[in-house]
């Protein structure tokens, strides 16, 4: 069965779209830790972050470079910070947070809430960024 990102993928589930190329998706964090919160994904789909074929694995980081310069353009804080979990969706992700401390990338904060249209303009701004 696909994972929830592979059907984003597809373009079966909708998402706030930050970047794409032919290899990999980022897009905001429908339950972000902090605002601006988004992932970074391979279009192939593997479970774990260090299964990754090593093409894969050696491209993921410059795209989400990219990301995190367009995000931190555009979101105020001091960094962007990157976490590898895995654990909430079997498909090998990062996580680019905007951070000013190290308590900003607690996952077991209460999420932010935002409301479609703030996802959608905070997206849009980091894509034409």
């Amino acid at each position: 069965m696909a994972s929830i990102f592979t059907r984003i993928i597809r373009g079966e589930i909708p998402c706030h779209n930050i970047g794409e190329d032919d290899h990999f998706l980022a897009f905001l964090d429908i339950n972000p830790v902090r605002k601006g919160h988004a992932l970074v994904i391979p279009k192939l789909e593997v479970d774990k972050f260090f299964d990754l074929p090593q093409d894969v694995l050696a491209g993921i980081m410059p795209f989400a470079q990219g990301v995190a310069k367009r995000m931190a353009s555009v979101i105020p804080c001091d960094r962007i910070g990157v976490s590898v979990v895995g654990l909430e969706v079997p498909h090998a992700h990062v996580h680019l947070i905007p951070i000013d401390s190290i308590y900003d990338m607690d996952f077991s904060k209460p999420k932010v809430k935002m409301s479609n249209a703030e996802f959608a303009a905070l997206a849009k701004q980091i894509r034409e960024a």
